[in-house]
């Protein structure tokens, strides 16, 4: 009984990570996306914009650190580069540089709204491995990507 326990624990844990990392690689996939546009926004709502993109990528990239130290916490490994970043995130490359603003805000917006299915899974992850820690922090997290789409949702109209 005690085996199956500990082989259930640690198949916990290991989905734990696993959506910790993929949360870690959304993210830092989506903050190379946001700098993008944050850079290359133009016309009429450029300073707006571009002021929103750079507050929600510093947003963004303040979470990274937190994620990959509970990963660390748990006794694994973290993304280690950008292949493997790219081959974990769930969020698209953009290199199109002239995409008119309008379609920089739905894609922000429809990435941070896969990013919120991502926390999502690592809230339920975690409430399956018992990390109460990560439980609590997440909450944050999920906090932070609803108002990126709210934000990004009004200015769509």
């Amino acid at each position: 009984m005690a085996d199956t326990k500990s082989k259930s624990g640690s198949n916990s844990k290991k989905a734990l990570v696993e959506a910790l990392n993929g949360a870690l690689a959304d993210h830092l996939a989506l903050y190379i996306k946001t700098k993008n546009f944050h850079w290359h926004v133009a016309g009429p709502r450029f300073r707006d914009l571009h002021l929103m993109f750079d507050e929600q990528a510093a947003q963004i990239i303040g979470v990274t650190d937190a994620i990959g130290e509970r990963v660390r916490k748990n006794d694994e490994y973290t993304v280690t580069s950008i292949a493997n970043i790219g081959a974990v995130t769930n969020i698209k490359d953009q290199d199109d540089v002239t995409i008119s603003p309008d379609a920089m805000v739905a894609e922000l917006r429809d990435d941070n709204k896969k990013l919120l299915e991502r926390l999502e899974d690592v809230k339920s992850a975690s409430e399956a491995a018992g990390d109460n820690a990560t439980n609590g922090i997440v909450d944050e997290w999920i906090d932070f990507a609803e108002e990126r789409v709210w934000f990004l949702n009004q200015t769509s109209k």
